[in-house]
């Protein structure tokens, strides 16, 4: 597997960081473009690249504003929409790279959202679409009274912090020698700002009561324990969709399903599916 990383500007005027991965082996049959998800960063995505690539497929991976390598405030967000053209703009880029070679976008819980926002909003030029675990709803309801309070603090407070409350042991159930952990990695957080956390459950509502004009194939996968992030919400998004949606249940799957015990199963599936869209 080759490894390239580098520097790139924004739109909005920060710099991302962007890594590849590739198959050693040409022709590359498709590039994957991939969004990570809250408080983490894409070299987590090793596993998942390593599979991919060792399946033809390149994967280009970079880390939103505010998380791991990428400039600003650590779990802050300019706004959702900074968010989905940072997408876009690596999708164009590996387009660019790669011309003619087909390209799917692949995110997980907060990315997972991103990544779905992205595909209705900006409708960028890709085969499909691949959502893991998505940020839609959370599986946990926050008091009333907070939401309240920070939507009318957001104006005055958007860089405030709070914690994700996130516990390494909600993330995946142990057994996979190939997980990456959190724990002690210091690219990793549990921080989020009021902007991003309101910029994001805005976001995920939007996305639920405009999903109809989705226009790609779309891979829904999300496993029915998840602590994190909404099964619910999911199961509601698929249903919506009917057969546009490929909706796999990974039952007593936890959030991170390409960590969880069936890690190795589920990035098979979604090769598999990959695999049948070309």
């Amino acid at each position: 597997m080759l490894h390239e990383e580098w520097r790139k500007s924004s739109r909005h005027g920060y710099e991302l960081y962007v890594q590849q991965w590739m198959p050693e082996a040409k022709p590359i049959k498709a590039i994957v473009c991939l969004a990570h998800g809250s408080g983490e960063h894409s070299s987590r995505y090793l596993n998942v690249a390593k599979e991919m690539t060792g399946n033809g497929f390149s994967v280009i991976a970079f880390d939103h504003y505010g998380h791991g390598r990428s400039e600003g405030k650590r779990g802050h967000f300019l706004s959702l929409e900074a968010a989905l053209t940072d997408t876009a703009s690596i999708i164009e880029e590996a387009g660019s790279k790669f011309p003619g070679v087909p390209i799917f976008l692949y995110g997980h819980s907060m990315g997972g959202n991103i990544a779905l926002n992205c595909a209705l909003r900006l409708q960028p030029p890709i085969k499909g679409l691949i959502a893991t675990s998505p940020w839609l709803e959370l599986a946990f309801k926050p008091p009333g009274f907070k939401i309240w309070l920070g939507k009318k603090l957001v104006k005055l407070l958007p860089e405030m912090h709070q914690s994700t409350g996130l516990k390494a042991e909600d993330l995946y159930r142990p057994g996979n020698q190939n997980a990456i952990t959190m724990v002690g990695d210091p690219l990793s957080h549990t921080k989020i700002t009021l902007k991003a956390f309101i910029e994001i459950e805005e976001g995920g509502q939007w996305a639920l009561q405009h999903a109809s004009q989705l226009n790609v194939p779309f891979l829904l996968m999300h496993g029915n324990a998840d602590r994190i992030t909404s099964y619910a919400a999911s199961n509601k998004l698929a249903g919506q969709l009917g057969e546009r949606c490929h909706f796999i249940t990974l039952e007593g799957g936890y959030h991170e399903l390409h960590h969880d015990i069936e890690g190795q199963k589920t990035i098979e599936q979604i090769i598999l599916w990959m695999n049948r869209q070309l």
